[in-house]
């Protein structure tokens, strides 16, 4: 995967942006569960949520694709000087079938009150994930489409994304993806 950066350069955009609420729910998951992991599969029922599983628990396959890592280690608007580490770190995967019908989106992870999947950490927290989207503008999805994504056979072989060049954790959902017609914050 390329570095990412903003899309009036005529560079890549991110594939995942993350809401204080998520990194938030995330930091308090990793401080009882340690190192973390995101998988979502596209299956039915739980399958299609954003599932967190403490990392090494669900197996990555070969051609899951990764959307992108959430550093914990940032808030609303910082970008990173490297990758994160450790509890510090949660990547972000996709099933590679799931991933081939939305990549033409933008992955806005979110959290919602709610019970969460059965199988995924926050479960018990009165809190679920919730994967959003916004379309890629046509220049976003010219880019994207010439660049390179990461796949788990390629992090198995020790393959890393560069840094994000661009915020990645926004305040709010409606701050990455406008809803038409709804008045955004000032």
């Amino acid at each position: 995967m390329s570095a990412t950066v903003t899309p009036d350069t005529g560079a890549v955009p991110p594939r995942l942006v993350t809401t204080a609420g998520a990194a938030d729910l995330l930091r308090r998951l990793s401080g009882t569960h340690g190192e973390l992991m995101m998988h979502q599969s596209g299956g039915c029922c739980d399958g299609s949520a954003p599932m967190c599983y403490p990392s090494g628990e669900f197996i990555v396959g070969d051609r899951d694709v990764l959307l992108g890592i959430v550093d914990l280690r940032l808030a609303v608007g910082e970008i990173p000087e490297d990758l994160p580490t450790g509890t510090d770190a949660v990547q972000v995967w996709n099933s590679g079938s799931q991933f081939e019908a939305w990549k033409h989106t933008q992955l806005v992870l979110d959290v919602v009150p709610g019970r969460g999947g059965g199988f995924s950490l926050e479960s018990p927290e009165g809190f679920r994930f919730l994967s959003r989207a916004r379309a890629f503008t046509p220049e976003e999805n010219e880019a994207l489409g010439a660049s390179s994504i990461l796949v788990g056979a390629d992090w198995e072989a020790g393959v890393r994304p560069l840094p994000p060049t661009v915020p990645q954790v926004v305040a709010e959902a409606v701050d990455a993806c406008p809803v038409p017609g709804a008045a955004r914050r000032a």
